[in-house]
């Protein structure tokens, strides 16, 4: 008798314990690590994030392959950076991920430059894949602040029962970004006034940010490879107009950056382009330690 008690105590037990929810957690797919990382930091263990891309893949050109369809297809919320900088690969994703939370217009769907003033707009070229702005608004401090707190808005609209969790995250990010601030500008100082070479225009907000001058970049127009006959034009430019470093990143072709320095005694400085690590709390804040320490090392 004492054993078929027990028997149904135990049953009843399984069955109360198989019908409590399971903690929710936001799922979350970012376009670019940048804002994996920035949901990271606001979300905390209550997202559960994944990045389309990795820092050493060029953003503009990716595919819609079918592992980051299915991840798409799960996503309660997807950040992109927008401004063009996903059209060929974005509007793909969308359809074949069938997720109606994420499509545009949604509560789950975040444009990071829907939310800052963007620099270098191209009205009159609509084939300038940055005709829209200059989507590489992560390297500005202040736009990153902007875009995280309209960030926190977002994931609370979809995820009201962690509201005041994803606040707490926010104004903890503000706070040691803002402590962070002072400290890189005092080592931007060092170069404030310098001019550079760019590889692909990517940098215009870290360079407006350091008052670093952009002189030319390596490709004729943006996503062209530069040619021989133009880096040729580029080395007598140079040859005149004088600057202190050739900037690249990661991921892109080092030959036409090397060929450049090899011509004219010119230093190459290779940046991150974005996070690694973005799983890891506080990542942003040492990824731009390491752009800024390079910037100024390389000059």
């Amino acid at each position: 008798m004492h054993t078929l008690s027990n028997i149904i105590r135990l049953v009843v037990f399984l069955a109360l314990f198989v019908a409590q929810p399971a903690h929710a957690v936001l799922n979350i797919l970012a376009c670019e690590p940048e804002w994996a990382a920035l949901a990271t930091e606001i979300g905390g263990e209550h997202i559960k994030v994944s990045s389309a891309t990795t820092a050493m893949q060029d953003p503009h050109h990716i595919q819609a392959r079918p592992s980051l369809i299915a991840k798409a297809r799960r996503a309660d919320m997807i950040i992109c950076s927008g401004a063009g900088l996903e059209v060929g690969w974005l509007p793909v994703l969308l359809q074949k991920s069938a997720n109606p939370k994420i499509q545009q217009g949604k509560p789950g769907h975040f444009v990071a430059t829907d939310h800052v003033e963007l620099l270098g707009k191209v009205s009159d070229d609509p084939k300038n894949i940055h005709a829209q702005g200059n989507p590489h608004v992560h390297f500005d401090p202040q736009r990153l602040l902007d875009i995280v707190a309209a960030l926190a808005d977002a994931m609370t609209q979809i995820d009201s029962a962690h509201a005041s969790d994803y606040q707490i995250n926010l104004q903890a990010f503000n706070d040691s970004w803002n402590e962070s601030v002072p400290i890189w500008q005092s080592e931007l100082a060092k170069i404030s006034g310098s001019s550079v070479v760019v590889h692909h225009d990517s940098w215009i907000y870290l360079l407006q940010w350091a008052n670093v001058k952009q002189v030319a970049t390596l490709e004729p127009k943006h996503g062209v490879p530069p040619s021989p006959g133009h880096l040729a034009d580029l080395l007598k430019q140079l040859e005149t107009q004088p600057v202190n470093m050739i900037i690249r990143s990661g991921y892109e072709d080092e030959r036409p950056s090397e060929w450049l320095s090899e011509k004219s005694g010119i230093p190459v400085v290779s940046i991150p382009f974005s996070v690694t690590e973005y799983q890891t709390k506080g990542n942003l804040k040492r990824w731009m330690d390491k752009v800024i320490r390079q910037l100024v090392g390389g000059s």
